[in-house]
């Protein structure tokens, strides 16, 4: 097998010798041939022999590690590796009974490292897949993720989403089947409806099944503000829960306008809902003081640790307003999905927010992503959602 090669520094083959899947370049001595973004190369001790192969990408990850037992991960040539990872992948989630839920049909099928197939996030909407590449090599394989796909679900459609992640870009569109410009889906029983074209990520945060339906045990009677509050899952959640008033504030316009849709839907169009179209930031300057639970789900403030300090900045910033604002005796639900924010920084960050806007809080839970989100022990780094559940004095 003649393909290039990238041979670590002296010393730096610990991280690998670990199963990190994260070739940095700052590790590589030199390439032997010449790569280009999305080939697969082998990645090599200093005296030459063989650790791992990957993706290769010009980038600060380098390469993001396929395998550490074999060198045989060509999609073209070895279409059995893919198959097991992606038989992995499905087969946990049928163990954990995803497939199986009659209130639920949206769900991540693949978590990238989490599911040791890095560059990739696959999501399920109630029979249409979703997928994702954040490599060039990964998106390079969606030929063969389709069939093999395929081969295990019963599937109408599969959506490539990735534009907004891709190196370079990408159009996004359907690869196989039905058409759908929307399709609807079920969350713990609440009914949404979902753009591919237009919506964020996959369409859905998926991730935060788990807390919404936390916010809904815990929103009878309260008066609760959804900041970020995108197309209403933590609105709905809470209307569902018998919230006394939902406001969800979003800075798109087309997002609220989907919300107050899927609010209507779910709970008739006399719902005690407003959906405002603003800046959060600066809506919370004027908003009222009269609310019970208020819900902080920002996008990434901080996209990579170059950016780490403003994004904290951010981060305090709101959540100081929003203990400032909520009634006494408030729950304050705040998530950072920044990955580069580690735990203990993102608790720290509301610390600070908590002192200068001098109430007394407890932290009463910790919010990870869905299970359907699991993390590789040796990639802590997948964990990428942080959460809090604040109660405000």
């Amino acid at each position: 097998m003649n393909r290039p090669r990238l041979l670590l520094s002296p010393g730096k083959e610990k991280a690998l010798q670990r199963r990190h899947p994260w070739i940095f370049s700052g590790a590589v001595r030199r390439i032997e041939g010449s790569p280009e973004a999305g080939d697969i190369v082998d990645v090599c001790r200093a005296d030459g022999s063989w650790m791992a192969s990957g993706h290769f990408q010009d980038d600060s990850i380098i390469c993001k590690v396929l395998s550490f037992d074999t060198p045989d991960v060509d999609p073209d040539t070895h279409p059995e590796f893919w198959r097991e990872r992606v038989d992995r992948a499905v087969d946990y989630r049928r163990r954990l009974g995803f497939f199986d839920d009659g209130h639920t049909n949206v769900f991540r099928l693949v978590h990238a490292e989490g599911d040791f197939l890095p560059g990739l996030v696959a999501d399920y909407y109630n029979g249409v897949l979703v997928l994702q590449a954040h490599s060039i090599g990964m998106h390079r394989a969606f030929p063969l993720l389709v069939d093999l796909f395929r081969e295990r679900l019963n599937l109408s459609s599969v959506f490539d989403k990735s534009s907004a992640t891709l190196p370079g870009g990408c159009e996004d569109g359907y690869l196989f089947g039905d058409e759908p410009q929307e399709w609807t889906i079920s969350e713990n029983g609440i009914k949404m409806c979902i753009n591919f074209f237009e919506g964020q990520k996959t369409g859905f945060f998926v991730d935060q099944r788990e807390n919404r339906q936390l916010v809904g045990s815990l929103s009878r009677g309260q008066r609760v503000l959804n900041c970020f509050g995108y197309t209403g899952g933590f609105s709905l959640a809470a209307l569902r829960g018998g919230a006394e008033y939902v406001e969800t504030v979003d800075i798109s316009k087309k997002a609220i306008e989907l919300c107050q849709r899927n609010v209507e839907i779910n709970c008739g169009s006399e719902a005690p809902h407003k959906g405002v179209a603003a800046d959060v930031l600066r809506y919370l300057d004027t908003a009222a003081d009269n609310f019970d639970l208020i819900i902080l789900d920002p996008p990434a403030f901080a996209k990579n640790h170059r950016s780490l300090q403003q994004g904290l900045r951010g981060y305090r910033n709101i959540n100081q307003k929003a203990m400032e604002k909520i009634r006494p005796g408030g729950l304050l639900f705040t998530f950072s999905c920044s990955q580069a924010v580690s735990q203990t920084e993102f608790q720290t960050m509301c610390f600070t927010a908590a002192a200068n806007a001098r109430r007394r809080v407890r932290i009463v839970r910790r919010l990870p992503h869905a299970m359907d989100h699991p993390v590789s022990l040796y990639h802590p780094e997948g964990e990428y959602l942080k959460g809090l559940l604040l109660y405000v004095e």
